[in-house]
């Protein structure tokens, strides 16, 4: 998939200015572009632009274009969100699937669109009125973060064996203490380690430091005596698949899998990304501020951050015992 071809002019300088001037990964654009190609291919659909019993998935967007855009009403985006919340197959690529989007998938959606005409009435003038400045966002469900404990998470890192224990241990280490998103972790080179500290490529193509505690120095020295003598074309990458090149997101995800699983623990709930979890709710737990925690994850807004002060329910517990009213009943005549 590539937008500079496949996208018109109209969406194609949108995407070319998030991800060159904005700074956004090729990643997050792409996203934008195939929830913009999606928004389109559904408007030309319920305008009957394209021939009868023409698949969703089969129309061409190229010849959209600003005469088109201008005529978009929020009426039609809203007919375009009730598609999406009852007939958009969840995986489109999976016959089994279940239709209707979350919430939260939705939510993501009307960021895009709302970010495109944002682009078209305020940065390039080129309308006049944005159709979907009063447009909501639904209400999507707040869920806990779920997340190991301390024991599980010590039983875990006991039962790292196999071919690849130095680096599988190394990267659930980093995971466990470090709170690193997957996609960070992939994208790790050798270049990247410091004496006490890694370099770290987050969301947006934003650097920043996160520092090492002797566990991860160690886990790194032990994978590194191994790496070293590991012969690979890419001999930037930290972690290396069995292939021998780097590692990828799918590998990563089994990987922690089976070791979850080597563990006793359940699988099926918990993933690399319940690991950042974990990490974030035991540095929380062990004293670390809110806005330390903000920046070691790397979020932008605090308020992402702030969803793990809301699993601190021993500390809750706690504080209610701790009231001065705590010990003082009702006297039974």
């Amino acid at each position: 998939m590539d937008y500079r071809i496949e996208a018109p002019g109209i969406i194609r300088d949108f995407l070319v200015y998030h991800e060159t001037i904005k700074g956004h990964s090729r990643k997050t654009t792409d996203e934008y572009f195939l929830d913009l190609r999606t928004l389109f291919r559904f408007l030309k659909l319920q305008k009957k632009l394209v021939e009868p019993g023409t698949a969703l998935d089969e129309i061409s967007i190229m010849d959209i274009d600003l005469e088109f855009v201008k005529n978009v009403t929020l009426e039609d985006i809203y007919d375009y969100l009730s598609y999406l919340a009852r007939d958009r197959a969840k995986n489109i690529r999976d016959k089994r699937t279940k239709y209707g989007l979350t919430a939260s998938s939705r939510a993501r959606k009307i960021a895009t669109i709302r970010s495109y005409f944002s682009y078209l009435t305020v940065k390039t003038k080129q309308l006049e009125k944005n159709p979907v400045a009063d447009l909501d966002t639904p209400k999507a469900k707040k869920t806990l973060p779920r997340y190991l404990s301390l024991e599980e998470s010590t039983k875990l890192l006991s039962s790292v064996e196999g071919n690849n224990k130095e680096r599988d241990y190394c990267i659930i280490t980093l995971f466990l203490n470090c709170g690193l998103r997957i996609s960070e972790l992939e994208g790790l080179d050798i270049a990247d380690i410091r004496t006490d500290s890694l370099r770290v490529l987050g969301k947006g193509n934003k650097e920043r430091i996160v520092y090492l505690n002797d566990a991860c120095v160690d886990a790194l020295n032990d994978y590194l005596l191994i790496r070293r003598d590991i012969k690979t074309l890419d001999r930037r990458a930290l972690f290396l698949s069995s292939r021998c090149t780097r590692i990828s997101t799918s590998t990563i995800h089994s990987l922690v899998k089976n070791h979850l699983a080597s563990a006793g623990l359940d699988a099926s709930k918990y993933s690399s990304h319940k690991l950042r979890h974990t990490a974030a709710t035991l540095l929380l737990r062990n004293g670390v501020d809110v806005r330390t925690l903000q920046e070691l994850l790397g979020h932008e807004h605090l308020n992402t951050t702030q969803i793990y002060t809301h699993v601190e329910s021993d500390s809750l517990r706690d504080a209610a015992q701790r009231s001065p009213l705590s010990n003082i009943k009702k006297n039974k005549k």
